[in-house]
């Protein structure tokens, strides 16, 4: 006998459906790697995920296949996390910091179909395309007025975006789907892949939400000093939503003024 009152898988882009409704006026801050500061909502963020979702499908990108990141904290690779694992897919978050071999290594043993990138990591790129698979999709985390002068036929994100609807009905599948993979650094032979997977996420983005919500009021702002790309932030991105935390995100630098 089974008990299936509310019976529903647990999914990552239910988090954010949620944020928008429950928290509107809470907001993503980013400094752009382009200079400026950017600031928008949780509704504003649910659009443009939405927007991205139709993209990353209208791209072919289907259920399982890899999407990689390489890029800084910022609004576009917070979006990144939840529109690839919305639509089924694994957001792959790539450590810049990783040398040139282990770069390749991982982006290749993972089966990467699409990498986007920030600006300030074009140059590694285009270093290392040789290297890297053919038939590998860039795509550059800017607008077109940033667009730079590339070798990697890179297409623009925020082209991508224009034009797309800013709903999206977000399936449902097995909780146990894998959303987000990442590798291991400091290990011996070459890095490891470890798979996340939509009900582990939620779950630990519930378990942290569970002290962020009794020590801050809602609309409180959280700064993750964890990158996004080293294992999801350590569930900031997933728990401060849930709560009506405002987010920071300081871009390349740590500094004072960033």
């Amino acid at each position: 006998m089974q008990g299936m009152m509310m019976n529903r898988p647990l999914m990552i882009s239910d988090i954010l459906t949620y944020a928008a409704e429950a928290h509107p006026r809470a907001e993503i801050v980013s400094v752009r790697t382009e200079g400026d500061i950017h600031r928008q909502t949780y509704p504003q963020t649910l659009a443009r995920v939405s927007q991205l979702a139709h993209a990353l499908r209208g791209m072919g990108i289907e259920v399982g296949d890899r999407v990689a990141t390489l890029a800084w904290n910022g609004y576009r690779h917070f979006e990144l996390y939840y529109a690839v694992s919305g639509i089924g897919a694994v957001c792959h978050t790539i450590n810049p910091r990783l040398s040139a071999e282990q770069m390749t290594y991982i982006v290749d043993h993972a089966g990467d179909k699409v990498l986007f990138v920030d600006l300030t990591f074009v140059p590694i790129l285009e270093r290392l395309k040789d290297h890297l698979p053919k038939s590998l999709v860039y795509v550059i985390m800017t607008d077109r007025a940033h667009m730079p002068e590339n070798t990697l036929n890179a297409l623009c994100y925020e082209e991508l975006l224009d034009g797309q609807p800013t709903t999206y009905d977000w399936p449902e599948m097995d909780e146990n789907t894998a959303s987000g993979l990442c590798y291991t650094s400091g290990t011996t032979g070459n890095p490891k892949g470890a798979l996340y997977s939509h009900r582990s996420t939620v779950l630990h983005g519930l378990m942290i939400s569970l002290v962020m919500g009794s020590a801050f009021p809602e609309g409180a702002k959280v700064l993750p000093v964890v990158p996004l790309f080293h294992v999801n932030a350590w569930g900031l991105p997933y728990a401060a939503p849930m709560v009506g935390l405002s987010m920071v995100m300081p871009g390349p630098a740590l500094d004072g003024p960033s």
